[in-house]
């Protein structure tokens, strides 16, 4: 599929209604039909408002005399907003889970989860190693590179130098 260059009207804020054939802009999302110059059909994509990229794009249904894009209505559009949604929260999660990871280790019989935090920064790019015991006291705090391996291994051995 094709990308094409910006809608004007897809300026659009969290108060702004459009309801047209192939433009719908409602509850802060943008549906927008496009040619598919991939093939002779259509496709739609779904944009969330302060996103440049379209959070989904997929195939769109043609209407009646088999050469013009269905119009959007909004029992269409409450589907594509539910879709892009799930699909923005599952790379929500997906970023999440890349960027937080957890380990439980136990070192002189005590507890302690050991969290490795990404910070993915254009500048500084790091990770930031951090330990705590049940109650959630910090028992210390390690800038590391942002590739760095947590496992058993790697938090028993920070936690072994710090403690020694």
């Amino acid at each position: 599929m094709t990308t094409h260059p910006p809608h004007p009207d897809l300026e659009s804020d969290e108060s702004r209604t459009v309801n047209e054939p192939r433009l719908w802009i409602q509850k802060g999302w943008t549906a927008r039909v496009i040619k598919n110059e991939d093939d002779d059909g259509w496709a739609v994509e779904m944009i969330l408002d302060g996103h440049s990229e379209p959070a989904l794009v997929g195939p769109w249904t043609m209407g009646r005399d088999k050469k013009n894009p269905k119009p959007l209505d909004i029992n269409a559009f409450n589907t594509l907003v539910k879709t892009a949604s799930e699909v923005v929260l599952r790379h929500e999660q997906h970023l999440q889970e890349r960027l937080h990871k957890s380990i439980t280790v136990t070192v002189n019989d005590q507890t302690i989860t050991v969290a490795l935090d990404i910070i993915p920064d254009d500048d500084d790019p790091h990770a930031m190693l951090s330990a705590h015991d049940l109650d959630g006291t910090q028992l210390a705090t390690k800038k590391v590179r942002p590739d760095f391996k947590l496992n058993s291994s790697s938090a028993l051995a920070w936690m072994e130098s710090h403690n020694g």
